[in-house]
């Protein structure tokens, strides 16, 4: 019997083998998967050809590295959520010129608003560039000479260099030699405060040859790109720094308070016993010699809008490091499309997912939404775009990420009452908040016709509503989600309904002119219900309805009337068109197709939405596929085009999308700006990862093992993921 039950057995496993899915697997080996990734920089390197850093960081604070560990060579950046600040007012203008600020007003449809562009051009630009982001510091290697003095190291003096990067504890290693000698560099960043716990290893030390350097330089809104450096360390004139040893907080050795304008900034030093000096009065940098005469040193530095009462120990900034990435890694979404696929694209497809998941956890966390090079360097003064928050921050619903995601999404709420007041006392709707578009921490709108006209953000608080009520597990209340979110949700469908105005002679709601559609590149005054706003709109609106009713609420009846009788989408000869109205050759003229294909948005970015017909977004999407000027598409655009793929029942067109040549990450896994933007541009990396999220896990009214990925030759594991709408 004991035979005939394991021949049994045995005749059973190999059916169930047969009919079973072959994705039915055991539990992904993430550590193993991840390790796999671990970007290198080793060999001879060409240090004048690096243009971006590995990181070590919280979301909120990132420190850029370059191969030695630290800033010993390039002066990348350490950046933060918080660090911005103000620049000098124009000459001949006060703060009351700013306070009084006023735009042009424009007539919409019978309804005079005023705007943040046309006024006096010197606030304006000053209003555009401030608050900026700012460069904390540097923080490098120096060689001390006999006499004492600092003497700084190039790259010529390093050889052997081998940098790597640990994602699974965030453990950033920098190893060299130097002058024959071996020097070997561990850097970490908290999980809960802005510190890197740096330890420095090297028979350098014994001898007393070997320091580090901190270094401060100026930053100003001069420039709306700054990459791949930032902030400039020769204007020592226009800034200043100031050293104390005593009466400081808890593990603070030392602290340098930076003061540019009115805004000062502190770096906390503490760690292994050190003597620190300026290196001349007119000089920002300060040398830290250590104090004992052994082979390994560390320190703690931490970087504060404020004095801080204390600082954490280098041991406490490790343990902080390794428990929270391994929690990162081990308790949330994650996909493997590489262990069992034959495909030989799937690798570098998996090299993507794994550090791009590393580096949105480091950049693109924090307590605002991210600007689009994270904290790496700075885009648009380092200010935000609320419109790009999607692509930033959507992917964290889908892999599950809510610790993260509500840090940032709870803007909203912060922004609700100047949003308000934008809306109703500075523009003269009659309802509703108007979220800004370019915007920093405080909610003040950036002046500019297209941060003005410019309308696809709108929605966006409802998409993000909606995915946290989704997340509310089986069987319990939503009811406090529902009440969190619900000034949000009313406020932005009011001014979507008030936006919308009654076309008599079509007995339609239209929406513009004037406005700007996603790819900014039409006229605004003649741009009218354009095709993915309009569905954008109409979706929008519904998810609004439904959260009213949830509550238990009447649905305002401005917004089902609105919703019920906005304009079909435009149609031109069998497609979709950009806007209503547009030249009926727009398909052969490049100005209409040259930037963001948002056509394909309609159905892949959003579900199927009322009055949309899928055979004519069909059309639609392989118009694009053949026509679009894709040599000038960039970041986002390209997972964009491969979930429209997806939901088309393309997968394969949807992989070639995600892997488009034009569509590049570096060796560390940083998204290449390509021609119109700095490197890195982070909403490429949100985009993937969203995009991935739902080919794997499918989206609403989707079938079957991961939907939006071929079958032939691709075996996609998956775990902890939410559906797309």
């Amino acid at each position: 019997m004991p035979a005939l039950k394991l021949r049994l057995l045995l005749a059973l496993s190999i059916l169930l083998g047969t009919i079973l899915p072959h994705h039915v697997s055991a539990k992904i080996d993430r550590r193993a998967v991840v390790a796999r990734y671990a970007p290198s920089r080793t060999g001879t390197i060409d240090f004048s050809n690096l243009t971006t850093p590995m990181q070590v960081g919280n979301g909120n604070f990132a420190f850029g590295a370059d191969p030695t560990g630290l800033q010993t060579i390039l002066p990348f950046a350490i950046m933060s959520s918080w660090g911005l600040k103000n620049d000098s007012l124009p000459p001949n203008r006060t703060q009351a010129d700013v306070d009084d600020y006023r735009g042009v007003s424009w007539l919409n449809h019978g309804r005079p608003v005023q705007y943040d562009f046309g006024g006096d051009p010197l606030i304006e630009q000053w209003l555009i560039s401030n608050p900026n982001r700012v460069n904390l510091g540097r923080v490098g290697l120096a060689l001390l000479s006999d006499n004492g003095s600092a003497v700084e190291i190039s790259a010529g003096d390093l050889s052997n260099v081998d940098q790597r990067l640990d994602l699974w504890t965030g453990n950033l290693s920098g190893a060299f030699e130097l002058g024959g000698q071996p020097v070997a560099v561990e850097t970490f960043c908290a999980q809960d405060s802005d510190t890197i716990g740096v330890t420095v290893s090297s028979p350098l030390l014994e001898h007393g040859k070997l320091g580090v350097f901190l270094d401060f330089p100026w930053n100003d809104g001069a420039n709306k790109f700054s990459a791949p450096f930032v902030g400039v360390f020769n204007q020592t004139t226009n800034h200043t720094t100031a050293l104390s040893t005593t009466g400081l907080g808890k593990n603070v050795r030392a602290q340098i308070a930076h003061t540019m304008n009115l805004a000062t900034f502190f770096t906390s030093v503490g760690g292994s016993a050190f003597n620190i000096t300026r290196d001349s009065p007119q000089a920002h940098r300060y040398t830290i010699r250590p104090g004992g005469t052994g082979s390994q040193f560390s320190l703690a530095l931490s970087y504060s809008p404020e004095k801080p009462s204390s600082i954490p120990s280098n041991e406490d900034v490790i343990q902080s490091s390794v428990g929270e990435w391994e929690k990162y890694w081990t308790t949330t979404g994650f996909v493997d499309v590489a262990t069992g696929s034959t495909d030989e694209r799937a690798e570098e497809l998996q090299r993507r997912i794994i550090l791009s998941r590393y580096l949105m956890r480091v950049n693109e966390a924090g307590d605002t939404p991210p600007q689009e090079s994270g904290l790496v360097n700075d885009g648009w003064y380092g200010k935000f775009h609320m419109e790009m928050y999607f692509w930033h921050c959507a992917h964290w619903a889908l892999w599950n990420n809510w610790d993260l995601l509500h840090r940032s999404s709870s803007i909203y709420s912060r922004f609700l009452p100047s949003s308000i007041a934008r809306a109703q006392v500075q523009q003269g709707w009659p309802a509703g908040a108007r979220w800004p578009k370019m915007t920093d921490p405080t909610g003040r709108s950036s002046p500019g016709d297209i941060n003005n006209l410019l309308i696809w953000e709108q929605p966006h608080p409802l998409v993000f509503a909606t995915y946290e009520r989704r997340a509310v597990p089986a069987g319990q209340s939503a009811h406090a989600v529902l009440v969190k979110w619900r000034p949000v949700v009313q406020a932005t469908a009011d001014w979507m309904a008030a936006f919308a105005w009654w076309n008599a002679s079509s007995g339609v709601y239209d929406i513009g002119p004037p406005m700007y559609v996603v790819a900014e590149d039409t006229s605004p005054n003649v741009t009218r219900n354009p095709a993915f706003e309009l569905a954008y709109w109409r979706y929008g609106l519904g998810l609004a309805e439904t959260w009213m009713r949830e509550l238990g609420e009447d649905v305002p009846d401005a917004w089902t009337h609105v919703r019920e009788n906005l304009a079909e989408l435009p149609v031109e000869n069998g497609t979709y068109a950009v806007y209503e109205g547009i030249p009926s050759d727009f398909w052969t003229t490049p100005a209409f197709i040259n930037d963001h294909p948002a056509l394909v948005g309609l159905y892949g970015w959003l579900p199927e939405t009322p009055g949309l017909n899928i055979a004519t977004a069909n059309l639609t999407t392989q118009k694009v596929w053949t026509t679009w000027n894709i040599s000038n598409c960039w970041g986002w655009d390209f997972p964009m085009l491969a979930m429209s793929a997806a939901r088309l029942g393309e997968p394969e067109k949807a992989i070639e999308w995600l892997l488009h040549p034009l569509f590049q990450f570096d060796d560390i896994g940083m998204p290449i700006g390509g021609v119109r933007v700095p490197t890195p541009y982070f909403p490429g990396s949100g985009a993937l990862l969203y995009s991935i999220a739902m080919m794997a896990e499918g989206w609403d009214g989707s079938t079957g093992h991961a939907p939006g990925f071929p079958t032939d030759r691709w075996e996609v594991q998956f775990e902890g993921l939410a559906k797309a709408l």
